[in-house]
């Protein structure tokens, strides 16, 4: 593996990536960056978690003037919380040099980000309809920017930001250097790589390096019908720690918190229509423990950096193989192991198989629990909490009361009433969920290798309480319409770029 001193970067960035712990390139940093302080264009196929930030981060800074206040980059992200974490990781790299990132994006006073681009940050981490917002009012200057990169570009395609997208690529300078990153590339991403971009050199990450060797996969084979029941039985038996619910839709999202609150668990939602208090709300309390089980959509759920997930739930199956990827990398991680578990209905597990052939790992068939294992579970998580109470002592005060009372019961029987008062029995109360139709086999569009095909679908092309740019256009995108600007002074610029670039977006 290559280390970081053999890139020829400066000895700050050096310093800064050892402190952080950094020890060697991963696999897309290798072969990234070294072409990306060239200054050609790339495009990255790279998951969450493959160490991208870094990999486009790197190049970007060492291209930075430290002397020149003006904006100089400019990194377009799908989210605030992706947005939020790139713009913390580049300024750790940047630690022993001048060079500032600023995050931009909805739901934020946009008169406090005024005031903060005063300070004259070089690098801008923005959504791009806050980033729009910006480009109207004139607040962020376009003429010095020298690096542009998209990073998650298939799920800003996914959100709708596509006509914005393209707006802010017809307004920032043709004399720059234009980096993509992607998880898939679905025909849309392919058109802007070739429309905007200069003969990228492209980069893949083999598939093998987006699996998960950490997190213990597993799934049940079961009715719609009973899938709530029996992740109850799973939450009971498990007792996680912190716990993440995966469900298909927005109102999914909606029921099933709704449904687990009454059953007397510590749950809540999150998805692209709640409003960014809400949103903050409730991942502080999840972070703090406040709250056991976060219930979440995938878009709601991506960027998110949130240590010490224990257990990954799949209520629903993904609809594409990808976004298990991501799912299930929630937990597992900083070398700590975890759980995953996927609920599926027969006629999705032609789904699940596609899913399999991606990871390259097989998950391993589980039975459905029954009461009694659930029971076991409780009466054992029971059993830890009375001896834990008993090795922290501080029991004077309650030695006398038991004493008389073993003076009239045997301490048997105590001790198992004991025991039966800290056990959480299962709930009965009903819960109503609306049925989700089962997932369609998209077997077609993936070959052996786990390649995405399928054209614009391809990932969440089934989250219909997601698509549209539901999740960050309603809150991100205030100023409204900024995406049919002509831009007609830089077509026949963009003419010529396109002809130039056709060959190399679309080949190796």
């Amino acid at each position: 593996m290559a280390t970081f001193y053999e890139f020829g970067i400066h000895h700050n960035l050096l310093r800064a990536l050892s402190e952080m712990g950094f020890e060697e390139a991963t696999p897309i940093q290798a072969e990234t960056i070294p072409i990306a302080l060239t200054g050609q264009d790339l495009i990255g196929q790279a998951q969450t978690g493959t160490g991208k930030t870094a990999a486009f981060g790197i190049p970007l800074i060492e291209k930075i003037d430290e002397t020149n206040g003006q904006i100089q980059a400019v990194i377009l992200a799908p989210t605030r919380e992706l947005a939020v974490q790139v713009a913390e990781e580049i300024n750790r790299i940047c630690q022993y040099n001048s060079v500032k990132a600023l995050p931009i994006y909805g739901g934020q006073d946009i008169n406090r980000q005024i005031r903060a681009l005063r300070n004259k940050p070089q690098i801008i981490v923005a959504t791009p309809g806050r980033f729009m917002d910006h480009m109207r009012r004139k607040t962020i200057r376009l003429h010095a920017i020298e690096t542009v990169v998209l990073d998650e570009a298939d799920e800003m395609l996914n959100m709708g930001f596509v006509e914005d997208i393209q707006t802010i690529l017809q307004e920032i300078p043709d004399e720059r250097q234009t980096l993509l990153f992607s998880a898939t590339m679905p025909r849309a991403i392919q058109d802007i790589a070739q429309r905007f971009m200069n003969n990228p050199q492209i980069i893949k990450v083999k598939a093998k390096e987006m699996t998960v060797p950490n997190i213990t996969q597993q799934y049940i084979e079961l009715p719609e019908k009973q899938k709530f029941d029996v992740l109850c039985r799973l939450l009971d038996i498990h007792s996680p720690e912190l716990a993440i619910v995966f469900g298909r839709t927005k109102r999914r999202v909606d029921e099933l918190a709704e449904a687990l609150h009454k059953r007397g668990y510590g749950a809540e939602g999150i998805h692209g229509d709640l409003n960014q208090a809400k949103r903050d709300t409730v991942l502080r309390r999840f972070k703090e423990s406040s709250i056991e089980v976060l219930v979440a959509t995938d878009v709601a759920a991506r960027g998110l950096d949130i240590s010490g997930v224990t257990h990954v739930y799949n209520f629903d199956v993904p609809q594409d193989p990808e976004s298990y990827v991501h799912r299930i990398g929630r937990t597992g991680r900083a070398g700590k192991t975890g759980l995953a578990i996927t609920l599926v209905t027969p006629r999705e597990m032609d789904h699940l198989r596609v899913i399999e052939r991606l990871t390259k790992r097989k998950m391993d068939r589980e039975a459905v629990p029954s009461l009694a294992e659930v029971m076991e579970g409780q009466q054992r998580i029971a059993l830890d909490k009375l001896l834990e109470t008993a090795n922290e002592g501080d029991l004077q005060s309650y030695k006398t009361l038991s004493q008389q009372l073993l003076e009239e019961t045997d301490s048997v029987t105590l001790l198992a009433a004991a025991l039966k008062l800290l056990t959480k029995e299962p709930s009965t109360i009903p819960v109503q969920l609306t049925a989700e139709a089962p997932l369609r086999s998209k077997k077609r569009n993936f070959d052996s290798k786990g390649k995405g095909g399928g054209g614009n679908r391809g990932r969440g092309g089934g989250y219909k309480g997601d698509r549209g740019g539901q999740y960050n256009r309603g809150r991100d995108q205030q100023g409204g319409g900024g995406g049919q600007r002509s831009g007609g002074r830089k077509q026949s610029a963009k003419r010529t770029r396109k002809a130039t670039a056709g060959s190399g977006a679309n080949s190796r």
